[in-house]
């Protein structure tokens, strides 16, 4: 169970010295995106254990409408694997990863007013 104290991030005028959406949207991911790339390289006959995912998000605006906008960067270290053998396997744990299809396509999302 997480208990953490929120804060805005400073790009929002906040103090910046809390845990922020965009740092928990940041760890969830990486973990998500581990997982679905443990599973493909396993499924390959591939060593998991040395796979490590370290996702950045960045807060901004939209060009387009000037609305907030998110831009992740995800970097994967995997020691002893080839690029050749893991490009594959990290277009399959792409597709696979339920944070990168949410990225790439949206998620449907309702939005509903608890009763008081």
């Amino acid at each position: 169970m997480l208990d953490l104290d929120l804060r805005l991030p400073a790009e929002l005028g906040g103090d910046g010295r809390g845990t922020n959406p965009e740092q928990l949207f940041a760890a969830g991911f990486a973990a998500c995106f581990h997982g679905a790339l443990s599973l493909v390289a396993r499924q390959a006959a591939l060593d998991s254990a040395a796979i490590s995912v370290e996702a950045t998000v960045a807060f901004g605006r939209s060009p387009q409408d000037g609305g907030y906008v998110l831009h992740i960067d995800l970097v994967v270290s995997w020691p002893g694997v080839t690029p050749e053998a893991a490009t594959p396997l990290l277009r399959r744990a792409d597709a696979l990863c339920p944070y990168a299809r949410m990225a790439w396509h949206g998620t449907p999302t309702t939005i509903t007013l608890a009763a008081s």
